[in-house]
């Protein structure tokens, strides 16, 4: 196996570590143009186009009827799967919710000295749609992450869109729903379920906002939507870089491996200042892959994406890390904090040796949907903020207005907005 080596003392890092990152995660104008032709087509003929996809790309026979899956179906798989699997799910939602009920954003007010009474008022939204993916694994990780802060956020209704190839409902999934409070859920996935939540059908209503990860289909077709609904975010592959100044080669080859194995297109990135943990790790990994069951997948992603890079000094390892903006990033060291302070772009940042991402994916309590492909450098993990929206409140007084009016109407007539000028004028003429 050969995973790419790089040095930052060698000429052209830099370079060589931006054409490491530039993977084309985008979609090209073939996959754009098959995702607007769906989209068009659900939105213009509703269910019936919705069904002909899902029986084309799903390869089941799909009716209005069978596209709804009820609660007593999600009961059912809650009943039917493990009491360790029921104890495991329970745990995770109580700490989802328990992190996730810190973000709550709370209503303010303030009267500054002209009068003016200022403030902010939160409210959730009505309709949420969650895409689950159903292709090479089934998430029900990904079902607790996106339902449990919309619920803490007070989110009325929670719609769920899965795909189910070749019909099969998978009951752990289905169990995720029932236990995180999941109202709805449609057996359908791709581009076609995205414009059934965003415009709507005869069966399934549209949604205020589309959250989930998918394909790339899903992430064309939730491109696209925007603006008839929201999204959180365009997510790409998976990441994780890890940076060690020493520890156990075996956990952080583990560690490197947990992104890898989850697609070809995933990318790991092992940064250190030892050359020989370096050399340990990357025979570690090695030895890994021969016992993995996606050991495969995870060589590919290893091989085509992953790095093991040498660098001279932690603020070196933080500008490294800087430049990447990982979706995961693992400080296993003895002392984490002495280079977090350096760390200013990352979507989730795991400190110590006990802390391997895994348990952020599914237990630890933070959410598990981070912004990847480099763009921690200026978005956030999805979150209760992501349920809920702003509203400027403003209240003045008589006074206030002849406080400040003059200069708001002033600054109306410079922009050639007379009316504008004339709203506030008239109440400046008001002596009562």
């Amino acid at each position: 196996m050969s995973i790419l080596r790089l040095s930052s003392t060698q000429p052209g890092f830099h370079e060589q570590l931006d054409t490491l990152l530039s993977r084309e995660t985008d979609t090209g104008d073939d996959i754009q143009n098959l995702v607007a032709d769906i989209l068009r087509d659900v939105k213009q003929r509703g269910d019936a186009a919705l069904c002909e996809y899902t029986s084309r790309f799903d390869d089941w026979e799909c009716t209005t009827a069978t596209l709804n899956i009820g609660r007593e179906r999600m009961q059912t798989a809650w009943n039917a799967v493990s009491d360790r699997d029921r104890q495991a799910l329970e745990l995770a939602v109580e700490r989802i919710r328990s992190y996730h009920e810190h973000q709550k954003q709370e209503n303010w007010e303030y009267t500054d000295d002209a009068g003016l009474t200022l403030g902010q008022r939160i409210t959730p939204l009505d309709r949420v749609g969650l895409y689950v993916p159903g292709g090479k694994a089934a998430y029900p990780s990904s079902v607790l992450m996106n339902a449990v802060p919309a619920k803490v956020a007070g989110v009325e209704e929670i719609i769920m869109v899965v795909p189910t190839p070749e019909g099969e409902l998978n009951d752990l999934v289905l169990a995720a729903a029932w236990v995180s409070g999941v109202q709805r859920v449609f057996s359908v996935g791709g581009a076609q379920a995205v414009a059934a939540l965003a415009y709507g059908t005869e069966t399934i209503p549209s949604v205020d906002k589309i959250v989930g990860p998918g394909n790339k289909f899903v992430a064309a077709a939730k491109r696209q939507v925007f603006g008839t609904c929201g999204i959180d975010m365009i997510a790409g592959p998976s990441e994780i870089a890890i940076v060690a100044d020493g520890g156990h080669p075996e956990w952080l080859a583990a560690d490197f491996l947990s992104q890898a194995e989850h697609d070809e297109a995933a990318q790991s990135i092992f940064v250190s200042t030892d050359p020989d943990l370096i050399d340990a790790v990357d025979a570690a990994i090695e030895k890994h892959l021969e016992i993995l069951p996606r050991a495969e997948i995870a060589r590919t992603s290893a091989e085509t994406h992953g790095a093991l890079i040498h660098v001279q000094s932690l603020k070196e390892a933080a500008e490294v890390i800087n430049t990447i903006a990982p979706e995961h990033l693992e400080l296993a060291m003895d002392d984490p904090d002495s280079i977090l302070p350096m760390i200013r772009h990352a979507g989730a940042i795991f400190l110590g040796h006990f802390v391997p991402e895994a348990l952020g994916d599914f237990i630890a309590g933070p959410n598990h949907v981070l912004p990847t492909n480099r763009t921690a450098r200026f978005s956030s993990p999805l979150g209760v903020y992501d349920f809920q929206k702003r509203s400027s409140v403003i209240r003045a007084t008589r006074q206030a207005v002849h406080t400040v009016g003059p200069a708001a109407a002033h600054l109306a007539h410079r922009e050639g907005l007379q009316a504008h000028a004339l709203t506030i004028e008239l109440r400046l003429a008001d002596k009562e």
